[in-house]
């Protein structure tokens, strides 16, 4: 077995473990998520490393994991009636601890985190339960701490968005981020508490 398969293998029972609790939260989320800008650093498939898991800490083939503090981010994807969307793509994006995107175009003199994916996706399953291991956002200049995300049905996307850290000081001073509501904001928004792993957030997406 791969070390890509074992690691989907592990988030997969992280989702199977918690789908009672992501159910009973879909009440909260009868809106629409908010949708956002996809920014100027998506990286195309020629960008990405050959490790596109949902693992974003744990690069194939390197010993040391990237750098940050690491998290599990998880949730739900169902439509506005509450219907888990099974088989959808999710796709997060996200700079590393440097603050620095796996993206030509940040052309910025800082050194990227070879440990780090930078990108990673994950396939939702039976119940449209995803998750992530990746690390907490850092800053890039310019811009509150966010991750990156698109969701795709098929080879249709529903959703390029963003997430944004729960009560982060930095989010009142963030252009994208003030447009919202406070109910588009909370929806995109992660709290953490500690998990069985560490840390970890439940954030659920309505397309």
């Amino acid at each position: 077995m791969t070390h890509s398969r074992s690691r989907r293998k592990v988030l997969a029972g992280i989702t199977s473990a918690t789908g009672s609790l992501l159910l009973s939260r879909t009440a909260f989320a009868a809106e629409l998520t908010p949708r956002a800008a996809e920014g100027p650093f998506y990286p195309t498939r020629s960008m990405r490393k050959s490790d596109i898991d949902n693992d974003l800490v744990k690069v194939a083939g390197l010993v040391r994991e990237g750098g940050g503090e690491i998290i599990t981010l998880k949730g739900q994807i169902t439509d506005r009636n509450s219907t888990p969307i099974t088989g959808a793509r999710i796709e997060i994006w996200q700079c590393d601890v440097n603050g620095k995107y796996l993206h030509p175009g940040d052309n910025r003199p800082v050194r990227y985190d070879q440990g780090f994916q930078g990108f990673g996706h994950d396939i939702t399953d039976d119940a449209g339960n995803y998750a992530f291991r990746t690390i907490k956002p850092t800053k890039y200049p310019g811009r509150t701490p966010h991750i990156h995300v698109k969701v795709f049905d098929g080879r249709r996307e529903v959703l390029t968005t963003q997430f944004y850290i729960d009560g982060d000081p930095d989010n009142s001073k963030d252009g994208l981020y003030r447009r919202m509501s406070k109910a588009e904001a909370k929806a995109v928004s992660m709290a953490f508490t500690e998990g069985p792993k560490g840390k970890e957030t439940i954030v659920n997406i309505v397309v």
